[in-house]
């Protein structure tokens, strides 16, 4: 079954074709805490540009990218970002992940999925109505 979620599947992970054509063009660069693999092309692209991409550890998800491998993908430098970092603060927080859409979302009082119910105007308000 794994072998046909690879096959037929481009959310979950990378398919066959990227995994194959990461494995005969490209040179892999590093992986980034997540576990994503980042790759670059052997060769420059038809524009003299050269080519970069992320195999995901997990789902398709570009907010599992950090920035610093972000602005690597989009050619801010040349260099690896883990050739440059500076040490992590103590301040800065761990990853979390884009729970839009999941159960985990947020959903505040009056949504829907929450019971529709909501708390009552406090006279600050006053509905328009058409024959005022």
């Amino acid at each position: 079954m794994n072998f046909l979620m690879k096959l037929f599947t481009w959310w979950d992970g990378a398919t066959i074709t990227t995994l194959l054509n990461s494995a005969m063009t490209g040179v892999h660069v590093g992986t980034d805490a997540q576990g994503n693999r980042y790759y670059r092309g052997k060769k420059p692209n038809a524009q003299g540009n050269e080519r970069r991409w992320v195999i995901y550890a997990g789902s398709n998800d570009s907010s599992r990218v950090p920035a610093e491998w972000h602005g690597w993908l989009h050619g801010a430098g040349d260099d690896v970002p883990e050739s440059f970092l500076p040490p992590a603060r103590i301040w800065e927080a761990d990853y979390t992940p884009n729970v839009t859409g999941s159960p985990a979302a947020y959903r505040p009082a009056g949504a829907l999925e929450q019971g529709g119910k909501r708390a009552r105007a406090t006279g600050d308000y006053e509905a328009w109505s058409p024959d005022a």
